[in-house]
């Protein structure tokens, strides 16, 4: 396996130390706090690790309420709240200090036949060709401060190609929507569980950015104040992580220093894998 794939996945493979407590390490991504798709992705595998392997995650809903701390593990509380006939539902409250900084709804549901429609995949060019992000952070390392800059050029276990980059240091204005190919870069062991991880990791990755399009914005200017507040994914069928997703990003609405996204995430021939929805903090600060 690719190294840097199994060493992630290694931050993804919890430690249990008690029934329904489960611990996990952190991945610094150059910023002061612990990523926001971290701690979903660990919150989805604790939750996974008390339901029965035939029953799937099909839906989370989470809040982002602290800060998360680099420098220690986090903590992962299970509640076993329903185990139905057909569903199983759990809540996961993620704990630093003594507090909570997430908690995570979740449900799940054997996979059954049923009635079957989706949305088209939008029409983009395809992943071949395009440069991967950390390619193009390559080509601007100059740009990037010091401190960081090993961390933005480095080799990452999921490829991100966006389909239209942007320079983040000097945004053009754009229509609040984008596109984006992702896939893990090397197989995923693990069963459906992990694939769903991996998405969920990779679904914070760039969402609440389609909200700045429209303003030139972007996170790395030191005047643009973000974090992700909520966020909810629907499973509609399953995928291989290792299999190229088209993740498209849109912005109905910003108001009131909130920015709310959406995305889809599509398989190369079209199928609808999931849908995610965020709302984050979107704020300009004042630098002088």
């Amino acid at each position: 396996m690719n190294p840097v794939l199994s060493n992630f996945l290694e931050i993804l493979d919890l430690e249990q130390i008690e029934v329904n407590i489960f611990r996990g390490q952190n991945r610094p991504l150059g910023r002061t706090r612990v990523y926001g798709g971290q701690v979903l992705a660990q919150a989805l595998v604790a939750a996974g690790r008390t339901v029965e392997d035939e029953r799937h995650i099909h839906s989370l809903h989470a809040y982002f309420i602290l800060p998360g701390d680099l420098e220690i593990p986090i903590i992962y509380e299970v509640d076993r709240l329903r185990d139905g006939g057909s569903f199983t539902t759990r809540r996961v409250t993620a704990i630093q200090h003594g507090r909570p900084i997430f908690n995570l709804s979740c449900s799940f549901h054997k996979i059954e036949p049923g009635m079957d429609h989706q949305s088209e995949m939008a029409d983009v060019p395809g992943p071949d060709g395009l440069p991967t992000e950390v390619e193009l952070a390559r080509g601007i390392a100059d740009l990037i401060p010091e401190s960081v800059r090993d961390i933005y050029t480095r080799d990452r276990p999921i490829e991100f190609r966006p389909v239209n980059p942007i320079n983040p240091f000097a945004p053009d204005k754009r229509e609040p929507i984008s596109h984006m190919w992702i896939r893990a870069v090397d197989e995923v062991p693990g069963g459906l569980l992990m694939q769903q991880a991996i998405l969920a990791y990779a679904s914070d990755w760039g969402l609440l950015g389609a909200s700045l399009l429209p303003h030139g914005r972007s996170f790395f200017q030191r005047e643009v104040q973000a974090a992700s507040l909520d966020h909810a994914i629907w499973f509609h069928r399953p995928f291989d992580a290792h299999e190229w997703l088209l993740y498209t990003m849109e912005s109905p609405s910003a108001a009131g220093a909130l920015g709310f996204t959406r995305g889809s995430l599509h398989t190369q021939d079209g199928k609808l894998v999931a849908s995610v929805v965020q709302e984050g903090l979107i704020r300009l600060v004042d630098i002088r």
